[in-house]
């Protein structure tokens, strides 16, 4: 990966996990694991709770705007870590709305787009993309596929790269 190709830096602020499947005898350790491309972070192991609070963030060096993957795994020390589901976001529009390189004299709060939930996104409810605090912010809450219940609330920013003047 050479500087010239990076496009900036998306932070994914993994705020918390609501309802989350019960994976040991009567809770779970959950963590979440952010995948783009060959990139792969990890949040902390939350103990017994299945409505954890992680407020980590993950930062992902972005080349192009490919999908996002979560996967949220229940840590076992005597086996192999359960897995607790997983969802898949696209942050495409978001970009869109960083390249539009807004002003500072938009109010606060300001919603830019509205992504709506469809039967191929994860999303739980509609996604705002909003201008705030100086800066263009996406929270999502993500709807976890493959298991039976949990949602997993997350916070997009972008990090401009000094000297990259392309986005």
């Amino acid at each position: 990966m050479s500087m010239d190709d990076l496009l900036g830096l998306l932070r994914v602020h993994v705020h918390r996990g609501v309802n989350l499947a019960i994976r040991d005898l009567r809770s779970s350790d959950p963590y979440v694991i952010v995948r783009m491309g060959k990139q792969k972070l990890k949040t902390r192991v939350v103990k017994k709770n299945i409505n954890p609070v992680w407020d980590e963030d993950l930062t992902l060096s972005i080349l192009e705007p490919l999908p996002v993957k979560l996967e949220v795994y229940d840590r076992d020390l005597f086996s192999a870590d359960d897995k607790m589901g997983d969802a898949e976001f696209d942050f495409k529009p978001f970009l869109e709305a960083v390249r539009m390189r807004l002003s500072d004299d938009l109010p606060n709060n300001t919603i830019i787009t509205t992504v709506k939930p469809t039967r191929t996104n994860c999303l739980a409810e509609e996604s705002y993309i909003t201008w705030t605090d100086g800066r263009v912010i996406q929270n999502m809450v993500l709807r976890l596929r493959n298991v039976e219940c949990g949602e997993i609330e997350i916070k997009l920013r972008w990090i401009d790269v000094p000297g990259r003047n392309r986005m």
